[in-house]
């Protein structure tokens, strides 16, 4: 993905980009029901990139992410221990731990399922040894774009030092001919997993 467009700040950019993105990615659909071999592969590469990982930070996908709701389960069935996003009022960072998918409930319009029970603040993302996080797009330097939404923005910062952050992608979104543009906040990923396999940088 090659695209140049003059006389934009770096958020008019981002914001412009994320159009394109979020337009190609329609092209994806979840099954209604069940899973499909896309979500299994998935899956088995985050495993991989995973390596023995015994508490993870991950996320509930929605719409036309890539399927997260799969791994998730498989993950817990594994033993191992899933913190989930909260979303809290004003981008607050917080987390709780996933109890199986009967346990997940919307709290709200236009967010993915959160689990309930005990809510942890943001320091919480300190007791993992992996981070996968959402990404519209990342670029072959680690330099990720997200939604918009700030919350990563927030949160990556505090993840602690040696921790890999891996985003999750299709795989025509990892770009390895465009350079995205960012901003002093933005924080690269270690390495981004799609159906096709793993990248670090």
């Amino acid at each position: 993905m090659t695209d140049t467009v003059v006389g934009l700040d770096v958020d008019d950019l981002k914001d412009h980009l994320r159009y394109k993105l979020r337009r190609t990615r329609a092209a994806y659909s979840h099954p209604s029901r069940r899973h499909d071999a896309r979500c299994a592969a998935l899956a088995e590469n985050v495993f991989q990139a995973l390596n023995g990982a015994q508490a993870v930070a991950a996320y509930v996908s929605v719409g036309d992410e890539p399927c997260t709701r799969l791994l998730i389960d498989e993950l817990y069935a594994a033993g191992v221990q899933v913190l989930l996003p909260v979303l809290g009022p004003h981008l607050s960072r917080s987390w709780g731990w996933f109890r199986g998918s009967d346990d997940l409930a919307t709290r709200a319009p236009g967010r993915p399922p959160e689990p309930s029970g005990l809510v942890l603040g943001p320091a919480a993302i300190t007791l993992v040894q992996s981070v996968l996080v959402p990404a519209l797009a990342v670029d072959a330097h680690g330099n990720r774009l997200g939604q918009g939404g700030g919350w990563y923005d927030r949160m990556l910062p505090l993840v602690n030092p040696g921790v890999e952050t891996f985003a999750l992608l299709h795989p025509n979104e990892y770009l390895t001919d465009t350079v995205l543009p960012t901003a002093e906040f933005d924080r690269p990923v270690s390495g981004i997993i799609t159906t096709e396999g793993i990248t670090r940088f």
